[in-house]
């Protein structure tokens, strides 16, 4: 009996600062992650009132005046309660939650963007869920980069569907590894759910994700083929999910093709009249060159064209491929290299605008992510293995200090802008003229029907009268002001004589008039 007992203590001694290591070791993780949101919080929050400021983009404001007319409009409803017409067509699931943080918060720009920046948040979450399937320090590094990212804090903080891709297709990537690891008809029911939601509830890019699952099925078949079969057996309950959350947004594709498909068909190759910034060969180049060399020119998802990855994180992705292909025969593995270029095609066919173009990449933030976490991984192990245990911890602490600069250099770009560098980009002067509108009741202004949206939106409850440009207003002087953004168009409406009274009433930051108003 005591022997016994003798026995078992060096077990237990033996055991037991494995055990305090590996909880200290959780613990250290569980910090590092609480950070990680933190940061995530705070570069997404800070300032949100300020920074993009008064004014607002078209998208934006649509997404906040349809979940205005949700609340408001007896009757108005999306399509098949799921998509909105105008706009180019859009999804409405963004616009629902906007529409309930309205109910409880208010009515107001801030609680719009708000809204955009909670989902980024939720989105540096899953991002770090789905990289942790490959490993604790995969899943950190993986939320540290989406959190800093300067390309995602941009998205995040923009009143825009945009910003809900990288949590759905985290989540939708997350539920797929879930089938691959635990084969069964619940698992590949919720893969095909979350598929069905994530692809055609979302925003452009993650429309492809049901081409990403049938390549990585097919690439299983020749690399795994237990596995395919395993995924085979369970093909019947994923499509059955597919279409069951997917069929009011299938039903809107199939009763209005022209609309649903639109979008996407005047901004790709294939459009004749398509406006590209280049030809096809220098687009190719430059939105590859996105990792490391060339930005976006569109200042409302990129700050002074900067590359989508610093050079330094080009190289760690770098890293992250050549693990991805070593282990492509692993499921897990497979199917985030597979993805990586399913979700380039996107902007390498769509032509339209500036290239590279930031947010027709978004379906890479997830797998992007995790690339760059496994590239952490090959660089930390390759350290270690070549010159010891030190320098694996060099190794990390360089990788913790490259991110936390990042994430730093991340939030003083965005914050230091001028006003000048966002005054035409969130068309701060269509903000002045609803100011003004807003400030003289009874006022009319003559502004393009998108631009009218921001102030549909802001002055949902008490809007002037708007007129396009070129319309001539018959009787001018049932209205207190009429304001322009020019006095072209006030000589179109009014006449030669009451456009030549007309006086600025808002100017841009080098001191331009941007807004001309006039009473009648």
């Amino acid at each position: 009996m005591s022997q016994g007992h003798a026995d078992a203590n060096p077990a237990g001694a033996a055991g037991e600062p494995l055990l305090v290591s590996m909880r200290l070791m959780a613990l250290a993780a569980i910090l590092a992650m609480a950070a990680i949101v933190a940061a995530a919080i705070i570069l997404r929050f800070y300032d949100l009132a300020a920074n993009p400021g008064a004014g607002l983009y078209g998208d934006e404001a649509s997404e906040g005046l349809d979940a205005l007319k949700m609340l408001h409009q007896p009757g108005f409803h999306p399509d098949w309660l799921v998509w909105f017409q105008g706009d180019g067509g859009r999804e409405a699931l963004f616009a629902y939650v906007v529409a309930g943080a309205f109910h409880l918060f208010g009515e107001t720009t801030l609680i719009l963007r708000g809204t955009a920046a909670a989902f980024g948040v939720a989105g540096v979450l899953a991002v770090g869920m789905l990289g942790r399937r490959f490993g604790t320090w995969t899943g950190l590094v993986a939320a540290a980069w989406a959190a800093g990212s300067l390309w995602l804090i941009c998205v995040s903080r923009d009143g825009m569907r945009n910003t809900i891709v990288p949590l759905f297709g985290a989540l939708a990537l997350i539920a797929l590894l879930r089938w691959a690891g635990r084969p069964g008809r619940g698992t590949a029911a919720l893969a095909g759910a979350a598929t069905a939601v994530a692809a055609l509830y979302t925003y452009q890019p993650l429309k492809l994700l049901p081409v990403l699952v049938i390549v990585w099925a097919l690439w299983l078949r020749r690399v795994d083929r237990p596995r395919y079969e395993d995924l085979r057996a369970g093909a019947l309950p994923f499509a059955a999910a597919f279409l069951i959350a997917g069929a009011p947004m299938l039903a809107v594709a199939v009763t209005n093709p022209s609309n649903y498909f639109g979008r996407a068909t005047l901004v790709s190759a294939f459009n004749p009249a398509v406006v590209a910034d280049s030809n096809p060969v220098i687009h190719v180049l430059r939105t590859l060159g996105m990792f490391g060399l060339v930005g976006d020119q569109n200042g409302r998802h990129d700050i002074a064209a900067l590359p989508l990855l610093p050079l330094p994180l080009a190289a760690v992705a770098a890293l992250g491929c050549a693990r991805l292909w070593r282990m492509r025969r692993d499921a897990g593995h497979a199917l985030i290299l597979l993805s990586l270029p399913v979700f380039l095609v996107p902007p390498l066919i769509a032509t339209e605008g500036y290239s590279p173009h930031f947010l027709r990449v978004l379906g890479l933030a997830a797998p992007l992510a995790v690339t760059i976490g496994l590239g952490a991984a090959e660089f930390v192990g390759w350290s270690r293995g070549h010159w010891g245990v030190w320098a694996g911890r060099v190794a990390v602490s360089c990788v913790a200090v490259g991110l936390a600069a990042v994430a730093v250099w991340s939030g003083v770009a965005y914050l230091s802008r001028s006003l000048a560098d966002r005054y035409e980009t969130f068309s701060f002067e269509v903000a002045a003229m609803g100011q003004y509108a807003d400030d003289h009741p009874g006022s009319a202004v003559i502004i393009d029907e998108f631009s009218a949206t921001d102030i549909a939106f802001v002055y949902y409850h008490d809007q002037p009268a708007f007129f396009s440009p070129g319309t001539r207003i018959e009787h001018p002087g049932l209205y207190s002001t009429v304001s322009a953004l020019n006095q072209n168009d006030l000589a179109a409406a009014l006449g030669p004589a009451d456009a030549g009274r007309a006086e600025p009433v808002a100017w841009d930051p080098a001191g331009k008039p941007t807004v001309w108003a006039v009473s009648p």
